[in-house]
């Protein structure tokens, strides 16, 4: 193999990776806090791609979707959390798992109501189109755009757990709610800010991938069972762990389809199943609970 085809692969699974990580930093975000498996955050980021092919038909131009689409589904999921979800805490996982997979059927109808069953798609804006020279090798603006995003993300989350006086709530309520709740802390408020954080970083996730995929109803399932493999392998409730996750499943994807493509599907349950064989908790994660 070539140095050009190696770092061509590497950079197709970095952008999967950091796209993979968004959506999955929200999940994992959500359950360390409010202790939520959520089936229906690939359904924010279905509504994050469908938003974005709306607003960039609308306006004609993506900085827009990029913007907007986001912040309407961190709206979407504050109605989610403060109508759907709160009587569902503290209950056994089951009913929590009936409940938003309910909710994922209800945003798939919503959806196909608004946007019927046609696959749709969108273009990255004129700025980003064509191609550009790394290390000799010619790869996509867009997708380095998408890996700088990312980054940006990876950071953001990083100094908004670790540096800020919201990140230090979020840490106590996720540790143990009643100690959080009986220091003053609003522990409602901070459910839904949080879960509303989740929705936004699934959006995001969505607008970034929607010029890179196909527009369509069953992108919902697809990606939720994406996120929760890496959530599973990174360990839930673990944020370096879905980051760690991501960019082990982005490159397995990259290079397995490379060098075996009739195993493509596989790549992800076959490496999953290795994790938990050899840490039931996942590399950095807890037991769930």
């Amino acid at each position: 193999m070539t140095f050009s085809t190696f770092f061509a692969f590497f950079l197709n699974g970095l952008t999967s990776a950091m796209t993979f990580f968004i959506i999955a930093s929200g999940l994992t975000l959500i359950y360390g806090v409010l202790r939520i498996l959520n089936l229906a955050h690939g359904s924010l980021f279905m509504l994050g791609a469908f938003f974005t092919f709306q607003l960039t038909h609308w306006f004609g131009n993506f900085w827009y979707a990029l913007i907007l689409a986001p912040l309407l589904c961190a709206v979407a999921g504050v109605i989610l959390e403060r109508i759907f979800l709160r009587p569902v805490y503290g209950l056994p996982i089951p009913f929590q798992l009936l409940l938003t997979f309910g909710l994922m059927l209800l945003i798939a109808d919503i959806v196909r109501i608004f946007w019927g069953v046609a696959f749709r798609t969108t273009s990255e804006p004129k700025v980003l189109s064509g191609a550009m020279n790394i290390f000799g090798v010619s790869y996509p603006r867009y997708n380095i755009f998408v890996i700088v995003v990312g980054i940006l993300v990876c950071i953001f989350i990083w100094i908004l757990l670790t540096k800020t006086r919201f990140g230090k709530m979020i840490r106590a309520a996720s540790s143990d709610r009643e100690v959080a709740n009986g220091l003053g802390i609003n522990v409602p408020w901070l459910y839904t800010a949080v879960f509303a954080i989740g929705a936004y970083l699934a959006g995001l996730s969505g607008v970034l991938a929607a010029p890179l995929r196909s527009i369509m109803l069953e992108m919902d399932v697809h990606t939720i069972i994406e996120a929760f493999a890496i959530v599973v392998i990174g360990g839930l409730g673990s944020i370096p762990g879905a980051l760690i996750g991501s960019l082990l499943l982005g490159q397995l994807n990259s290079f397995g389809t490379l060098y075996i493509p009739r195993f493509e599907m596989a790549f992800m349950y076959v490496f999953m199943a290795i994790i938990l064989l050899i840490r039931p908790k996942g590399l950095l994660g807890e037991e769930v609970g």
